[in-house]
């Protein structure tokens, strides 16, 4: 981040549990500029900030999520003075170097009590770091979003960084939902304000998810100067270097915003040259990208360029735009669809590509000079859920907390009928099962599907499903192993590693930090986790390999009387994948490899593996059920490779040792776990040991 700025996020209670408040400090007064919304129906943000930007000595950026302070009238206005007022107290500076935003549900006042009681705390928070800002302001997105770079200008380094939020209501015109814009460059306000105008056109504001404008949307730019370099104060190189990292910064911004669209699968990008202008083709590529019909089409692989041009053609009749669609060339994902006629493609390999988290629509209008590329996502049955009861299920409290009340009061007696019938026939058959899941991936990584996860263990337990938990190394091991210069890999049935020292370190990491965390995640609300290492009790027997290189280690055996007494207790357990060698050293081994096994020896009825992928693929479509005999099938041929692969025989392994079935699913998709399990369709690829009835 830039030199002489500080950052703050916690939570003040306007959302239930989440950070909610979030602060950005200058050491020293800073230039600030911004751009704002067109829609009529500004928050009173909004409308203070446009009284005053752009100007000098602004000290203190300060954004509340969760409420929208939009559509409240004078009262709104008003409130946003008050916690100007109080902000400028804790920091003892001048009112007028305070500004605010903030993002919500819209009609509700500012709870401006519980938010000026939360300052202290955001003060005493500030630091170097700005995830926990970035994390604040989120609303629906999934993940925060920063991005920063640095350049040199007259000899000196300086950064720029953006921390951004936006996943739903994102059609932006002059801003984006909330781009909080921080360098130390010195800058004169006005240059400033031009360098967001300028390249705002083409990154921003063709940047599209839904085609619905927000009433809070800004791009707030701070410019303290504290790198050393010379004033900006008129046009020039350095300017012009400026506006170029802006403009990079901006487009990976309104890319990651495309990606987390609400409820989106996958990014859509669409360029289009030959246009008779670079306005027209602007219009033309925000058009496509936010047609429903393309961004349907999309979610569901569907190579329908017919769609494309529709929409080119529509858009271009009502706005005047001298082109004929007759005389374009579409690609899609590098294949040419249309070319002054539909062209001869190998559909097979189209819907393969099209099946992509990133879809390229190219178009050549053949008519001008002008280009232009927009940004933007699918549309798919998730982002109906969230919009369809997004207000319906929030409620306000007195004080102006605002928070989710997903209760099965707030739905229709016809969905909660059906919902709680089909649920019941499930727990009903699985109580008192027993199911192994392999816990890897992504779902270990990013800290909302970790929640997920363990949420999901500790509801099974409660159903009567009697689940056991073998988990990898996750982010911190993949981060090891890059320490180890990437020499470590999965080997057959285990883990290879340079020598005994490199094993320490993983054990470590498995057993101390790993499963530390994830115990404590499943114990939140009732304690039945119980951590184990593999070496804990001799749950696991290994061997070092015969004849290998490096530290390679087999399983050997599995201690089933310690993990049945675990269970008859009433358990979870929690296995860290390392085995005991009659040498007494450690050995870390395949979680896969591990889980089948365990299941295999104690009769468990489901094996689960969690993974990055959807399931089992063949020719790039997901096979939703397959019998053992099928996969073996599979497997002898070539589409199954890498880490599927070796998934693949263990699971062959466990069937054949008496598992009844095993699922392949993708743990990046929150509570996959429940979703396979518990409803008709699921999510993954289901292998049985029999043929289907």
């Amino acid at each position: 981040m830039p030199k002489g700025f500080r950052f703050a996020g916690v939570h003040s209670g306007v959302k239930a549990f989440r950070k909610d408040l979030a602060l950005i400090l200058s050491d020293v007064p800073a230039t600030a500029a911004g751009c704002f919304t067109r829609n009529l129906a500004r928050a009173a943000p909004i409308l203070e900030l446009e009284s005053r930007l752009p100007c000098e000595g602004v000290r203190a950026l300060l954004v509340n999520a969760g409420n929208a302070n939009a559509l409240t009238g004078e009262a709104g206005r008003e409130d946003v003075r008050t916690l100007h007022a109080a902000l400028a107290g804790v920091l003892g500076i001048g009112t007028e170097a305070v500004v605010s935003a903030s993002t919500g549900i819209i009609g509700h006042r500012l709870p401006v009590e519980k938010l000026a009681n939360a300052l202290p705390l955001l003060q005493e928070a500030l630091g170097g770091s700005p995830d926990a800002a970035a994390e604040a302001i989120m609303t629906t997105d999934t993940r925060r979003k920063i991005v920063s770079t640095t350049l040199r200008l007259d000899g000196h380094e300086v950064t720029v960084g953006i921390l951004g939020k936006g996943s739903g209501m994102v059609h932006p015109a002059l801003a984006t939902v909330l781009g909080l814009v921080v360098t130390d460059a010195a800058i004169s306000p006005d240059l400033l304000a031009a360098a967001l105008r300028e390249v705002m056109a083409d990154t921003f504001n063709l940047l599209t998810v839904d085609g619905e404008m927000s009433t809070n949307d800004a791009v707030i730019a701070l410019a303290n100067g504290c790198s050393g370099a010379p004033r900006i104060a008129s046009g020039g190189a350095a300017l012009t270097a400026f506006t170029e990292a802006l403009r990079d910064l901006f487009t990976r911004l309104s890319r990651d915003i495309a990606s987390d669209g609400e409820g989106a699968t996958k990014r859509l990008e669409v360029e289009v040259i030959g246009a008779p202008s670079t306005q027209d083709a602007r219009e033309l590529a925000r058009a496509v990208a936010g047609s429903t019909l393309v961004k349907t089409a999309i979610f569901g692989a569907d190579p329908n360029w017919g769609r494309v041009l529709a929409t080119v053609g529509a858009r271009a009749g009502m706005q005047g735009i001298a082109i004929d669609p007759h005389r374009s060339r579409v690609s899609l994902q590098g294949i040419a669809v249309y070319d002054g006629r539909p062209t001869d493609v190998d559909l097979t390999e189209l819907k393969a590509r099209m099946r992509a988290p990133e879809i390229l629509i190219e178009l050549d209008l053949r008519a001008g000079e002008g280009r232009a590329r927009s940004f933007g996502c699918d549309l798919t049955y998730d982002y109906v859920k969230i919009n369809a009861d997004y207000s319906a299920v929030l409620v306000a409290s007195a004080d102006g907390k605002v928070a989710r009340d997903d209760r099965l009061a707030n739905y229709s007696p016809g969905f909660k009928t059906n919902l709680l019938v089909g649920a019941l026939q499930y727990i009903s058959r699985f109580s008192g099962q027993l199911c192994v899941v392999k816990y890897g991936g992504a779902a270990m990584i990013k800290p909302s599907l970790k929640e997920s996860f363990c949420r999901d263990i500790e509801l099974l337990r409660r159903v009567g499903l009697r689940p056991i938990v073998v988990h990898g190394g996750g982010e911190e091991m993949r981060r090891a192993v890059e320490k180890l210069g990437g020499v470590t890999k999965v080997v057959e049935g285990g883990l290879h590693l340079p020598g005994l020292e490199d094993a320490r370190a993983m054990e470590t990491i498995l057993t101390g930090s790993v499963n530390t965390e994830l115990v404590s995640l499943i114990n939140r609300e009732e304690h039945h986790a119980v951590g184990v290492s593999g070496k804990d009790g001799g749950l696991l027997r290994a061997r070092r390999r015969p004849g290998s290189e490096g530290h390679v280690g087999d399983l050997v055996s599995v201690n089933v009387a310690f993990l049945k007494m675990l269970l008859d207790q009433g358990y979870v357990p929690v296995i860290s994948p390392v085995g005991i060698g009659e040498d007494g050293h450690g050995y870390p081994l395949s979680g896969d490899a591990v889980a089948a096994r365990i299941a295999v020896a104690l009769g468990a009825n489901k094996l689960v593996y969690l993974t990055d992928v959807v399931g089992i693929l063949q020719d790039e479509r997901l096979v939703s059920e397959l019998t053992a005999s099928e996969l073996t099938t599979m497997l002898e041929g070539e589409g199954l490779r890498g880490g599927m692969r070796a998934k693949a025989l263990t699971v062959l392994e466990a069937l054949e040792g008496g598992v009844t079935k095993a699922h392949i699913i993708d743990g990046r998709v929150p509570h996959s776990l429940i979703a396979e399990l518990f409803t008709d369709k699921g999510v993954g690829t289901l292998i049985t040991r029999a043929a289907r009835t």
